[in-house]
């Protein structure tokens, strides 16, 4: 399921307004931290909640160009051009 924008898995003792409660407290301790939470995983051991957080990050492409990695965000207009005129052959 998915709250306030953050993937979370919970076990299903939990109650709504504890995974709301939750989610919540663990968004704004990421922000003080300038991170964004992006997976939270609620666990009972007990009378324990352990929290397992996963920082969100942005998934970039990156070329390999003439023998170098890259993303197109370095390229000129040829470069970019050139990428999209290339064609995939699919294996076989």
């Amino acid at each position: 399921m998915f709250i306030d924008g953050v993937k979370v898995i919970a076990d299903p003792t939990f109650s709504a307004e504890e995974i709301q409660y939750f989610v919540a407290e663990e968004k704004r301790l990421w922000q003080n931290k300038n991170k964004q939470l992006g997976q939270l995983a609620l666990e009972l051991d007990g009378e324990e909640v352990i929290l397992k957080g996963t920082e969100k990050s942005p998934i970039r492409r990156i070329r390999r160009i003439t023998g170098y990695l890259s993303s197109i965000d370095n390229f000129n207009d040829a470069k970019i051009a050139e990428c999209r005129a290339r064609v995939t052959h699919g294996a076989s």
